[in-house]
């Protein structure tokens, strides 16, 4: 297909990339343990793990998870928040020849159960913060080696048993558990695994491109979620795309090991484990953020050395800027501001750029996709409202329900192909072949389109496309809108059933000025929007419902609606 899009590459960014100068993505971060040995790779409550540390001990771990006489291929699930342990794990489980099965931490039992089972997962590392529901249904599971971290355990040795102290009997986040030890399953600590795994040599395994590297469980919020297959091709290729991408936006710093990332999104979600990983190829350094929620200890991190990358979604900028203590961090070191996971609005931006001198650059992508997908262009100084151009080596196409291309400004669900694309669902056959057309795309359930300059925008998602009177009626342009009106935070629109219209739109508002009222939100939008998208309902309140990583759930406000 014509790439219309590349005429608009900035200069230096390469057309496509090659992923195949790795064998793996366990060869890639052998090769960069080797490399950047001697330089920090993580930072997390002040205590450092440089890539020699890293290496030895996930070198340790994965000896440990072989010496269980797991086979080859076998689906280790990783319960972690973001600590030193995620990193360790992440590649001990690579390098011994597993595949990883990211899990998040806050899953109710139910999402627990159904994870563990759909992937067949036969090991498990979870802080123990969380055991307790693991507790509840390891015995419906195939899980046969469990090894339980406590959150000190990499924070060296007086400090993090102080660390560890803290979180069981003072802040009493650990509940009392009992791991049933039936039929041959075994518990181990994850010091004692490190440990015992020093005097193991970790075996090499035969590892191709086309090997899965990670299941990515996705669609949880809509349905019992699925795992997206990441081959090691999708995830080298990912963090390739990346690096040329963002390349522009470093250029002027030099060397990329003083590069500090800021990991405040959760590890186990897509878009921050690409940028880890990114992290790794280059040498730069992350530092990890456990607990974002806590805004106060967030601003502190902010604040105690220059950080160049900051990624996240809008509700985190937006949860940021309204923090008192805000204006007391300093940006002048910040080189990128990267937004995704959900849609950035046009308030949040404005507001963001000038507070902080940066731009959000806002990007699309999946857990299909390896978060990547389109970016904006990281120099540019503006909120555009479109998603950006392919990164290199990605073809995307509007295509109709048939899967035929539509012309260009036509509307129609935006479809996706390149190497960082996944090949499919985990064992669902009959939703792989659903999901891709016949001519290798991925069906993506957004609605959008593209430019002549090859820049897309989201319309919205096909299921949450409302009919107002017969018009489409698409909520993100209405939150977008409304995000502007002065006094407001963050905003939601839903449709719900209206016997004169079929739907109506309603609205669900945060606000940081309690002068703030309906009716002055209803002038705002009569002036901004066309009669049929104007909301027909206006409700304030003091925060919206979120998923873990920060993603509205308008479901949630559809069924209190």
């Amino acid at each position: 297909m014509d790439r219309i899009w590349l005429k608009n590459y900035p200069a230096g960014v390469p057309h496509d990339v090659e992923a195949d100068q790795y064998t793996s993505l366990t060869d890639l971060l052998q090769k960069a343990f080797q490399l950047h040995g001697n330089s920090p790779f993580s930072v997390c409550m002040n205590r450092w793990m440089s890539y020699r540390e890293l290496d030895q001990l996930s070198t340790a771990l994965g000896a440990f998870l072989q010496g269980q006489g797991l086979p080859q291929g076998s689906r280790i699930a990783i319960m972690l928040p973001n600590v030193p342990q995620f990193a360790v794990t992440m590649a001990a489980v690579l390098r011994a020849g597993y595949t990883c099965v990211n899990v998040n931490p806050l899953y109710t039992a139910r999402e627990l159960s159904h994870q563990l089972k759909d992937s067949g997962a036969t090991a498990i590392v979870i802080l123990e913060n969380f055991a307790v529901t693991l507790q509840e249904v390891i015995e419906h599971t195939t899980i046969q080696h469990v090894i339980l971290a406590s959150i000190g355990d990499l924070l060296g040795p007086w400090y993090g048993r102080w660390v560890t102290f803290g979180v069981r009997h003072l802040a009493k986040l650990v509940h009392e558990f009992e791991l049933p030890l039936t039929n041959g399953r075994t518990v181990s600590s994850f010091k004692k695994a490190i440990s015992l795994g020093r005097s193991l040599s970790l075996k090499s395994t035969k590892q191709t491109m086309d090997d899965i590297a990670f299941l990515q469980y996705t669609g949880g919020t809509t349905g019992l979620s699925k795992g997206a297959i990441l081959t090691h091709r999708n995830v080298v290729a990912s963090i390739l795309q990346a690096e040329a991408w963002f390349s522009p936006a470093l250029a002027d710093i030099g060397d990329l090991r003083k590069v500090n990332s800021i990991a405040a999104l959760p590890l186990y979600h897509i878009f921050a484990l690409t940028l880890c990983l990114l992290a790794i190829r280059q040498g730069s350094h992350v530092t990890l953020v456990p607990n974002p929620r806590d805004f106060d200890k967030f601003i502190e991190v902010l604040k105690q050395r220059p950080f160049h990358i900051l990624p996240g979604v809008n509700t985190l900028f937006n949860a940021l800027m309204q923090h008192p203590m805000f204006k007391t961090i300093d940006f002048s070191s910040l080189k990128l501001t990267q937004a995704g996971g959900m849609a950035a609005s046009e308030g949040t931006a404005r507001h963001w750029h000038a507070a902080t001198g940066s731009a959000m650059i806002e990007g699309w992508g999946m857990s299909e996709t390896c978060a990547i997908g389109t970016n904006n262009l990281v120099t540019q100084t503006h909120f555009s409202g479109n998603i950006g151009l392919p990164l290199p080596g990605i073809d995307i196409a509007i295509k109709d329900e048939a899967g035929n291309s539509l012309s260009l400004g036509s509307t129609g669900e935006i479809c996706i192909r390149g190497p960082n694309v996944m090949t499919g669902y985990y064992q669902q056959f009959e939703e792989t072949a659903k999901t891709f057309t016949s001519d290798g795309f991925m069906r993506t359930g957004d609605v959008g389109t593209m430019d002549e300059q090859g820049f897309t925008r989201i319309v919205d998602r096909k299921k949450d496309m409302n009919i107002v009177s017969g018009f489409n009626v698409f909520p993100n342009e209405l939150e977008n809108v409304i995000s502007t009106c002065p006094g407001i935070v963050e905003c939601a629109a839903v449709g719900i059933p209206d016997d004169m219209q079929g739907e109506a739109i309603k609205v669900f508002v945060v606000r940081n000025d309690p002068l703030l009222t309906e009716e002055m939100v209803t002038r705002f939008c009569q002036a901004t929007l066309t009669g049929y998208k104007r909301p027909k309902y206006i409700e304030f309140r003091e925060e919206l419902p979120k998923t873990n990583v920060g993603k509205i759930l308008r479901r949630e406000l559809r069924a209190h609606a």
